[in-house]
């Protein structure tokens, strides 16, 4: 039986400056018990982020990920489509990454490995964190995802009935990572014990 291949155990992870900088910290550690491979980039706003939201310094965010890049690196691996990856998340997204890949004017490395992975048509999730929205937030919301990629608000699941905002956080994240066919190991509605209705109706 044929392994694997390595390529197919990468996973691009870019953190934009959008408040929310947990969720990113979490995908790399989720990433890391999974045994997947993973290249970081975050951006210039989100490292202004870090030192807000977390006691976190850049090198031990950098230290989470196998592989890290500066984000005016464009000519990095993950800006080539020929470096093959599962895809790409970005969490959280902030608006302006948003509006950069949904036009396709790639500025900056996040960008950049944003649209490569969408040319290529992999797997491209954006944790967009912003709120409230106008029309111009949703209609790049939907250009991105006529283009292939995945919008996914990080909106908590209040049947796992969550102790603490990690729990919340880890579970918003491990949804996330579904959609690259990645099992974390979250609760899920309809296992152990959880909405199951032992009569088997939907009432």
């Amino acid at each position: 039986m044929n392994s694997v291949p390595e390529s197919f155990k990468r996973l691009i992870v870019g953190i934009s400056g959008a408040s929310g900088i947990v969720y990113g910290i979490e995908a790399l550690r989720q990433l890391r018990q999974l045994g997947i491979e993973t290249h970081l980039v975050v951006s210039k706003s989100a490292i202004l982020t870090l030192t807000h939201e977390t006691d976190m310094k850049y090198a031990e965010l950098c230290g989470l990920a196998d592989v890290h890049y500066q984000n005016t690196a464009l000519g990095a691996a993950i800006a080539s489509g020929s470096f093959r990856t599962l895809g790409m998340l970005v969490a959280p997204c902030s608006i302006r990454s948003l509006s950069e890949i949904a036009t396709g004017v790639t500025s900056s490395l996040l960008s950049r490995a944003a649209d490569v992975v969408l040319k290529e048509r992999r797997r491209l999730v954006l944790m967009v964190r912003e709120s409230p929205l106008h029309a111009g937030h949703l209609q790049s919301m939907l250009n991105v995802t006529h283009m292939g990629a995945v919008i996914v608000p990080p909106a908590p699941a209040f049947y796992t009935r969550p102790e603490s905002v990690q729990d919340i956080v880890r579970q918003s994240v491990g949804r996330a990572l579904d959609l690259f066919g990645l099992d974390s190991g979250i609760s899920r509605w309809g296992e152990q014990g959880m909405g199951a209705n032992p009569e088997g109706s939907g009432s």
